[in-house]
């Protein structure tokens, strides 16, 4: 028998060796730690810092696979992977060769011919593509290019504050305490004011602060993780969250959700330590806004809620420290301090209720609302003119109410509560006229007519709150266009653009039928009853002509509104061209049902004729020097589809102006639909430039008369296609 092969013996395991790095690039790391970067600046840093980078590692053609970049309250970070060590160089062209499509002996005998050191490129002339010898400069390395780069990044940077060291041009937020540069394994020697970069950084300044060296960015980041700094913002917000939620979860507890909150929180910790405190149940009696006030703006607590959405008695607040005895010492400071403030709030709380707030109304004199415009009590008196006169246009608001509602509005200006808590104005005053026993509908006017504040602010809806809502902006926006005081450019120091949104919303989410001149004018109107330094304010007398600017600027915040909500620009454009519109619902309904009439094919080929028919007259008029607007002469026709077209013409114009009339849009873009048929046959079938003088001029008014039927519905010459 054949004896058994022996069985090769296990070979012991070995791990893959690791890919070797290329060394035509290298990783660039770039952190810069100071004192505490405001949290609300971190973000639009840390991504000024990636773009710059970016644009001029472009600019200087030095290729990079990706760039990322981080922040944290005492550090920004940079790092580049795949940073080329060589910068591209286009080189010298010396003379030209064979063209590219040449015979390939023809090529390869040139290309034999060149001599060491150059190369060969195909570039496109103006008599075609050629092989031309390129012979390249000295290579540039990346490292000698580097500390230019990043101060030039790093200069680019725009803090909205600032600090300069007093030897030193260069600014920054905070002072710079060191540099770590990396470029592969080589410091690059930066220098940015008194700082010169090096390989070691340190951890946190409490729980980690003996500095250390690192290698690359792996090493940095997990030797950073152990010095106890969380170096994404990502993960430092998904900690704060997860812990905040476990704390709450014990506690029988949800965290009240709070985005803006836990943002600026992550940009105020490095190593997130979730802690949760209680609040003396002697506070609970107030208002639950005043709660969330007094923790979320002055200590950044997060508020806790019980399944039904109550105030609970507890708060979380995240520390950036890890102490031996479990955060009770943070936890008792915390408590302590909200427990002065609360303490405060319900001494301003108990006191403000016993005065009643209509008391407080004669107050408001001695609170200016603006040295050319009056005191509050004077725009309180407007708004109760102007909101009465609003009630015609909003279902169900009665007059009465909404006299009561505007003249309580800015009453709780003046009490001690607000004076604490500015950001509760109006909030505050609907729990003080509750306490005096006005309706509801009343004090939820006062809490509501500041509303919307922002694209994000929910839109009252209440018939009241926005007679009073709409009657605060508009008295606003009259008044500061007749002292001239309108946005210029990015400057709008009194709000006016969101106060304009503001109206736009309260208008088009109620569906309402406001006309607004009228409106303004009525505004108009209010202001000579107020203070006679108002009427002697240089322009007061331009005030007609400032209505009609207003009704301008809403348009462009309609516009923007629109084009916000992804309606195509060009059909904003067609329908606000027709000028003279002041209903905005009546203006969107137009809009919409022109959307939906260009969707379809009928639309579709309509305008394309309609561009037709206006080119070919606006060529024609500007070559005779004549307008061809006037109306055809129906003997003229001597073509069936002349007749056809100018019979669909004038049926078209007098059913869609009788559509328009009733606001029937739909109807009125399916009678431009009926167009398409005859104007397509008079296309096919007539030659406009014919011989004949007069039959051209007659075909030259018939096609005129497309652009004016269509214009009746909007500029169709602003919509693109």
């Amino acid at each position: 028998m054949a004896k058994p092969k022996p069985r090769p013996k296990p070979q012991p395991k070995t791990k893959p060796k690791a890919k070797p790095k290329s060394r035509l690039q290298s990783e660039l790391l770039l952190e810069i730690t100071s004192e505490e970067i405001p949290a609300r600046m971190q973000a639009q840093a840390a991504d000024d810092l990636k773009r710059w980078m970016s644009q001029i590692l472009h600019q200087k053609a030095i290729g990079f696979q990706t760039v990322e970049s981080f922040i944290t309250p005492r550090r920004l970070v940079l790092v580049v992977h795949a940073l080329r060590n060589e910068q591209a160089v286009t080189g010298d062209i010396k003379h030209r060769g064979p063209r590219a499509d040449a015979p390939q002996k023809a090529i390869d005998g040139f290309k034999r011919s060149l001599p060491k050191g150059a190369s060969v490129q195909i570039l496109n002339t103006e008599k075609g593509a050629y092989f031309f010898v390129v012979t390249r400069d000295k290579v540039e390395k990346t490292e000698r290019l580097l500390p230019g780069i990043i101060n030039d990044a790093l200069m680019l940077i725009a803090w909205p504050k600032s600090m300069r060291w007093a030897d030193h041009g260069v600014r920054w937020v905070r002072p710079i305490h060191r540099i770590l540069c990396l470029f592969g394994s080589k410091v690059v020697p930066v220098t940015f004011g008194p700082v010169k970069a090096g390989d070691m950084t340190t951890g946190h300044p409490f729980l980690a602060p003996k500095p250390f060296k690192v290698k690359d960015f792996e090493d940095y980041k997990a030797k950073l993780k152990q010095a106890k700094v969380v170096l994404d913002p990502k993960e430092r917000r998904e900690s704060i969250r997860r812990q905040a939620e476990e704390l709450a979860r014990e506690e029988g507890l949800r965290v009240r959700e709070d985005k803006e909150l836990l943002g600026e929180v992550t940009g105020l910790v490095e190593w997130p330590v979730a802690l949760i405190g209680a609040i003396d149940e002697d506070f609970m009696t107030l208002p639950p806004e005043v709660l969330i006030t007094a923790m979320r703006l002055h200590q950044k607590y997060f508020a806790l809620e019980d399944a039904n959405g109550a105030m609970a008695p507890r708060f979380i607040t995240i520390a950036d420290n890890e102490t031996a005895d479990g955060g009770k010492d943070i936890i008792a400071g915390n408590e302590r301090v909200l427990r002065a403030r609360l303490a405060d709030a319900k001494f301003f709380w108990d006191q403000d209720r016993k005065q009643r707030l209509e008391e407080r109304v004669p107050k408001l004199d001695e609170v200016v609302f603006h040295a050319n415009l009056g005191t509050m009590a004077e725009k309180a008196g407007r708004m109760e003119a102007l909101a009465t006169g609003l009630c015609e246009y909003v279902p169900n608001a009665d007059g009465e109410p909404a006299r009561t509602a505007t003249r309580l509005s800015k009453a709780d200006l003046v009490t001690a509560m607000v004076a604490e808590f500015p950001e509760l104005q109006g909030v505050i005053g609907r729990y003080y006229a509750l306490g005096d026993g006005v309706g509801e509908d009343v004090a939820r006017a006062i809490a509501e007519h500041y509303a919307p504040l922002g694209p994000a602010d929910e839109c009252p809806t209440a018939p009241l709150s926005v007679v009073v809502a709409l009657a605060d902006k508009i008295d606003t926006l009259v008044g500061f266009w007749a002292i001239d005081e309108k946005p210029t450019g990015s400057r709008d120091p009194f709000a006016l653009r969101r106060a304009a949104l503001g109206v736009i919303r309260l208008i088009v989410e109620n569906r309402l039928r406001v006309p607004l001149r009228v409106v303004f004018d009525s505004s108009k109107e209010a202001f000579k009853f107020g203070a006679v330094a108002i009427l002697n304010v240089p322009g007061w007398g331009k005030i007609d002509r400032d209505v009609l600017s207003v009704l301008d600027f809403f348009a462009d915040r309609l516009k923007v509104q629109m084009r916000a909500d992804g309606v195509r620009h060009d059909l904003i454009e067609a329908v606000f061209a027709l000028g003279g519109e002041d209903d905005l619902v009546r203006l969107l309904a137009r809009v919409e049902a022109l959307t939906a009439f260009l969707e379809t094919d009928d639309g579709a080929d309509l305008l394309t004729a309609y561009k037709r028919a206006s080119n070919i007259v606006s060529i024609e008029e500007k070559r005779d020097g004549k307008s061809y607007a006037d109306a055809p002469e129906a003997g003229d026709f001597r073509q069936d589809e002349e007749t056809a077209l100018h019979a669909s013409l004038g049926a078209s114009m007098k059913a869609s102006s009788v559509a328009l009339k009733g606001e029937d849009f739909t109807a009125v873009m399916g009678e431009l639909a009926k167009l398409r048929a005859p104007v397509d046959a008079f296309f096919d079938e007539v030659t406009v430039n014919c011989d004949d003088p007069k039959l051209r001029q007659n075909r030259l008014r018939l096609l005129s008369q497309i652009r004016a039927t269509l214009g009746n519905v909007a500029d169709f010459s602003r919509i693109e296609g």
